[in-house]
């Protein structure tokens, strides 16, 4: 990316996102020695998930306003004041449920808000005059990339220096990594006052006004999407419904996301459950995890050079196909760790293409408010599903086994697949326009 305002969001995906997963290994920790309780361990986690669902609701109104470095810089600084409530508290008052749970809200809230806000002002920065094709769902791709490559080594990383600093310092050291990407967010500008400010430059120079006027991805900043019309300067945000009328693909992506999220509790607690269930504890998850993580994070270095050629559909299709097969045969596969990894492995090769499939179809089908809704309705099903399902996974896999359950929500996916394929088949053919009558016909 020669884009420095695109360099400067991917590498602040990076910073958060190995923050959060290097202090995952810190919080519970402080939680359980401050409190006393394992119960509260999971406070943060839980509640974060609150605002991620409701965020459809509460979120919508401030979306309109999240177009610019600036205005995610805000969000990134509220951020920051949650994620130190935890050792300012554990200094002066202790940590107790209602901190642990307030911090869980005010970062699950700039969460909510931050991810899809980024993603879309990356796609907008991306149709800027002088940026080739292609240019969003390559950078897209490249941010995905720096949030896997955080979960590899992140973890080990966290639990080292929590041996050598303890815990509440990398609680501070998360803080102050948020706090510098915050300062650097402050260089990006938004897209529409970028291109403002190219046009007026070309502009004072009458031989450049061409140029201008047929530099690409100009034509496309001008258009308005639906709910881009303005009230008192402020963008307005549209449902839903309204982004996907007309656009069966991105509904169908999108919904596949849902699922895929719904059932990950399958993989995440499945797996664990079932190594309790074969003697082998801990075992089969980190195989499981390990060869996914490995695998997505290969394959994710090789996304960004062909994204531009991956069919949209036929990728996020086949992603789900292939990672609900690998949930079928991950029962077969166990015990055997090296079995287990390399099932995980398949699983997750053709993750990373589905996810920049679906964002690509983001970029290229909405522009403006709707992309934000967009970007907001994907990263709530996923995520938000994601929560759903480990709130109830733990009941179903206790009630069932670990086995049938993973032999069940893969199955699902599959169906799913398939049910949306049909869909879209059945779709495009009642939504075909007739061909115009020969003149002989008429006659």
């Amino acid at each position: 990316m020669r884009n420095p305002h695109l360099v400067t969001l991917t590498a602040t995906t990076f910073v958060t996102w190995t923050g959060q997963r290097i202090t995952a290994v810190a919080l519970p920790l402080v939680a359980l020695d401050q409190t006393g309780d394992a119960w509260t361990t999971g406070l943060v986690g839980g509640f974060a998930g609150l605002p991620l669902l409701t965020s459809g609701w509460w979120g919508r109104r401030l979306r309109g306003r999240l177009v610019s470095g600036r205005a995610l810089a805000a969000v990134l600084a509220v951020q920051v004041l949650g994620l130190a409530l935890v050792p300012v508290a554990a200094a002066t008052i202790g940590v107790g449920a209602v901190v642990l749970c307030a911090t869980g809200l005010v970062t699950g809230a700039t969460s909510a808000l931050l991810s899809p806000a980024q993603r879309a002002l990356t796609a907008d920065l991306a149709e800027l005059p002088g940026n080739g094709p292609g240019v969003g769902a390559k950078a897209l791709a490249w941010q995905d990339l720096a949030h896997r490559a955080s979960m590899i080594f992140a973890p080990a990383l966290g639990a080292w220096l929590l041996v050598a600093w303890g815990a509440e310092p990398l609680l501070w050291w998360e803080a102050a990594g948020v706090g510098l990407a915050a300062a650097a967010m402050l260089t990006v500008p938004a897209a529409r006052a970028a291109v403002e400010a190219d046009v007026s430059r070309v502009e004072a120079d009458a031989s450049r006004v061409e140029l201008a006027e047929t530099a690409p991805g100009l034509d496309k900043l001008e258009r308005r999407s639906p709910g881009d019309q303005r009230e008192g300067g402020e963008e307005q945000a549209p449902a839903l419904r309204c982004v996907l009328r007309g656009e069966p693909e991105l509904a169908v992506g999108l919904a596949l996301a849902g699922v895929g999220g719904v059932t990950w509790f399958a993989f995440a607690l499945g797996l664990a459950l079932l190594g309790v269930e074969l003697d082998r504890p801990g075992e089969l998850i980190a195989a499981g995890m390990a060869g996914y993580g490995v695998a997505t994070v290969g394959v994710s270095f090789v996304v960004p050079l062909v994204v531009h050629r991956v069919p949209r559909i036929p990728a996020i299709v086949a992603s789900w196909v292939v990672f609900g097969l690998a949930y079928l045969a991950l029962p077969v596969a166990a015990p055997e760790l090296l079995a287990v990894g390399v099932v995980s492995a398949v699983g997750g090769l053709a993750m990373p293409f589905g996810i920049a499939a679906l964002n690509t179809l983001i970029v290229e089908r909405t522009t403006g408010a709707a992309r934000r809704t967009a970007f907001t309705a994907e990263t709530v099903l996923h995520a938000g599903g994601a929560s759903l399902g480990l709130l109830a996974g733990g009941a179903l896999i206790g009630a069932f086994g670990a086995g049938p359950v993973l032999v069940v929500t893969g199955g699902f996916q599959v169906l799913a697949s398939a049910a949306a394929v049909i869909w879209l088949r059945t779709r495009r053919s009642t939504t075909r326009v007739p061909a115009p009558a020969a003149a002989s016909d008429l006659a």
